[in-house]
């Protein structure tokens, strides 16, 4: 996943709130979100890599929210887990502070590819930047862009591809800027324009590789809050594939 838009703590009574899109090889296998049963710790609901076992993004039953996002560097002996088992691990914690706590102490005990990874739940949001070594931000308050370079007021230029990189960034930057909520405006509004920015083609973070190997894949919409959870799924670019509801309870 290569876009996650974050509202933390933004609108009352919904901390949370989620929108981002996958962007993958087009022939790796997944399937879309599911409650996944069994196991330590709280039920998880999320879609699965069916190729290495983990996920990218998703949330569990006390309102703990997980996403992931790759980063552009090499790791000297990356890839040793897979970065979708961290994500599938810290699901299973049952506040971001004990998620944080494990996601650190899984770096220390093994070597991943680089990623940017977000946790978050109601009193806490974390961003976690691997690239061989780790750098651990607390979010503010607030709307927070994270993409493959880094965050709008917080990226670099990955020396394979600096143009690219570059590009990037100011997409995060203008997703960031159209983003900031207008005053009065609800929770619901500001998810409906999140969602159209996901599969808008003038912010750039809907891919399409015109030789179909490589794009967005998928894309995901969650809202934590007051003991509600919801998630809606696009599976498939969301520029034209509708997103479903996978599950609400309380």
């Amino acid at each position: 996943m290569c876009t996650l838009i974050l509202a933390w703590q933004v609108f009352e009574g919904t901390p949370v709130v989620v929108a981002a899109n996958r962007d993958e090889l087009l022939d790796r296998p997944a399937e879309p979100p599911q409650h996944w049963a069994g196991g330590e710790g709280p039920a998880i609901v999320a879609p699965r890599d069916t190729e290495a076992g983990g996920t990218w993004v998703g949330y569990n039953d006390d309102g703990v929210f997980v996403g992931i996002t790759n980063r552009w560097v090499d790791v000297e002996g990356g890839g040793e887990r897979s970065r979708g088992h961290l994500v599938r691990d810290a699901l299973r914690h049952e506040s971001a502070e004990d998620a944080a706590r494990f996601v650190e102490h899984a770096i220390d005990d093994h070597i991943y590819d680089g990623f940017n990874l977000v946790v978050a739940d109601e009193n806490a949001a974390f961003l976690f930047e691997w690239d061989g070594s780790v750098s651990v931000r607390n979010f503010d308050p607030g709307v927070h862009v994270v993409v493959n370079v880094g965050t709008p007021d917080s990226w670099f230029v990955p020396e394979e591809r600096p143009e690219v990189g570059e590009q990037q960034a100011d997409n995060a930057r203008r997703v960031w800027e159209v983003l900031q909520p207008d005053p009065g405006e609800e929770m619901a509004a500001w998810r409906e324009r999140a969602r159209s920015v996901l599969g808008d083609h003038d912010y750039g973070v809907c891919v399409h590789d015109p030789e179909e190997r490589f794009g967005t894949r998928s894309s995901s919409v969650i809202t934590l809050g007051n003991g509600e959870r919801s998630y809606e799924f696009a599976d498939g670019p969301p520029c034209e594939t509708a997103f479903e509801p996978v599950e609400r309870h309380r």
